[in-house]
Parts: C-alpha cells; structure tokens; sequence
C-alpha cells in the first residue's frame, strides 16, 4: 500500500471527514486509487522550446507529451492530463506537482471534465501544486468538474508564484448530471486555493464549499438563477493588474448571457474573476476571454481558443 499522507490533504475540513470509511471494495491508498503527476518544464536554450524535463505519472493521473500548435506562439508547451480510469471514484486520492522554470511558458489543460462518482463510502480528494519561478507563465485552464449525485469531493490547490511571472489558473463547477436529471444532488464538493509569492508570503485564500443538501443554492445571495459557477485567479505583475482588471472587465460586459465581475487581490497582486452562468460553453468563453487578454498583455501573443489533440 501507498503512502496515503503523501496524497492526502493535510488538512481535510471537517465538513468532508465526517464522511470518512472504511472502502469496502479497494481501499484507499491501494494501487489504482492513488493517481500522481509530476510535470516540470523548462525552456530550452537552444531551440527557445519550452520542453518536458521531468514526466512521471501514475495511473489513475496521465498527462501526454507536449504539443506545438500555437501559431502565435510556437515556443508554448501545451499539456493535456487524462485519466484512463474516466472519472474519480470513492476513496480516491489524487496529486499533481507541477513546475515552470528557466522561463517556461505552458498551456495546461484536462482531456475532458472532471466527473466525480456518487460515492457509499469515504471520499475523493485532489491535491494541486503548481510553481512557478522568475518570468515564467503558465494557463492552467482545465475542464469543468462534475459532482454526481452523493458525492464527496475535496480539492486543495496551492499556488506558489513568483512577481515576476504570470498564472492564470481558473475552476469551473457544475450541477451534476443534469442531462441524467440529476442537480445539485451532489453531498458536498469544497474547493480550498492559497497562493504565496516566491519569498512564502501569502497572495490570496480562498475558499468554496458546496453542500447543496443542506442549502438553496437558487436564493438570492447565493446562486440565483445560475447553475454553473466559474472562477478565475490572474497573478501577474503588480504593474499590470490595474490596466488588467479594467481591461478585463470592460469586456465581460459584451458575455450577457453570464453574470461575471473582476476585482483586484490584496496588494495589487493579482486579479480574481468570478462568473456565474447556465452553460457551460457560455462559461468557458468567458475564460477564454479573459486568457486572450491577459496573453496578450504578458508576452504580446494571440489567444484563438482551446485545441484539442
């Protein structure tokens, strides 16, 4: 059996524990209930590449090799995480380690959605670390994550970036299975995200938990009459985040069919985009949008949208 510390959160909340069992089919910890990604990427002196310099992955977490299709850009990695396993399952426990070096420059994005089982007994975690050195940049855009009815999902995501880089890192959660009836049917699904600067120090917290059977999510104050919630966190340059946010928010105004805003994080050290809408396409453009701009203001390249392979 794994090291179960080793991917597990160290500090699950309560609100998630209280689910915790015993699995009675394959327990956690056990191979195929662990999946790990290490990636860590570099630029190349030579070719000018960003390029792959350490790739380890364990299933259920796979990433394929990089891909230059950026005509813009062709120096971008783009990185796609799979997982073969097609959703996470109880007990499950999951682990990314992620680092852009030497000037790397990376788009990371999933395969497809994240798809959370209903879940009997115990419940999934998912740990995300992401480093960023000195001018390096990095879009960390995955799919939408999808709760099924009674499942228990806890992801920490901790964002170490240095000033002098840019991440644009977004989430985006929906309903559940609506297509299959199933809405806000989910127990709980709590989302946890901390970023610091290359010193340790603290950039922003923030938290999202989820429990849609214990509240009304379509009263006011809390969704509306929206389903679908996105987030977007920019960290960049303190000298570009006022010109950013306005920019940013001057063309969420032309996306009628969501409901989104930008506000600057403490310290002027980042921007925090929140988007509320019904579709999830609808949502996505949203964050394209804001990727193409703030692309365009960090290293003077043209976003066209999301390729698949």
């Amino acid at each position: 059996m794994l090291n179960k510390q080793f991917f597990t959160p160290y500090d699950v909340p309560q609100e998630i524990l209280k689910y915790q069992s015993e699995v009675k089919q394959l327990g956690v910890g056990k191979e195929g209930k662990v999946g790990e990604l290490r990636l860590g990427l570099e630029k190349d002196p030579s070719s000018g590449k960003t390029v792959l310099k350490e790739q380890y992955s364990r299933v259920p977490l796979f990433s394929q090799r990089a891909l230059y299709y950026e005509g813009s850009v062709p120096s971008m990695a783009h990185i796609h995480i799979i997982s073969p396993s097609g959703g996470v399952l109880q007990g499950d426990r999951y682990r990314m380690d992620i680092s852009l070096r030497h000037g790397a420059i990376s788009h990371i994005t999933t395969q497809g959605a994240t798809r959370v089982y209903g879940m009997k007994e115990d419940y999934a975690t998912q740990i995300i670390n992401i480093s960023l050195d000195e001018n390096c940049y990095l879009e960390f855009i995955p799919d939408q994550i999808i709760p099924y009815r009674n499942s228990k999902f806890y992801q920490k995501s901790n964002l170490n970036v240095h000033e002098n880089s840019t991440m644009i890192f977004s989430e985006i959660i929906t309903p559940g299975r609506v297509a299959m009836g199933e809405s806000f049917e989910y127990d709980i699904c709590y989302i946890r995200t901390t970023a610091k600067n290359q010193n340790g120090l603290t950039r922003f917290f923030d938290a999202a938990k989820l429990e849609p059977k214990q509240n009304k999510f379509k009263s006011i104050g809390m969704l509306g009459n929206f389903t679908i919630v996105g987030t977007v966190y920019v960290l960049t340059k303190r000298e570009h985040v006022l010109e950013l946010c306005d920019e940013i928010n001057s063309n969420l105004e032309k996306f009628s069919s969501v409901l989104a805003g930008a506000s600057i994080l403490p310290k002027e050290t980042g921007i925090f985009i929140r988007i509320l809408g019904n579709m999830t396409d609808e949502i996505k453009d949203t964050i394209y949008e804001i990727v193409k701009i703030v692309r365009k203001k960090s290293i003077n390249a043209d976003f066209d949208g999301i390729v698949k392979p």
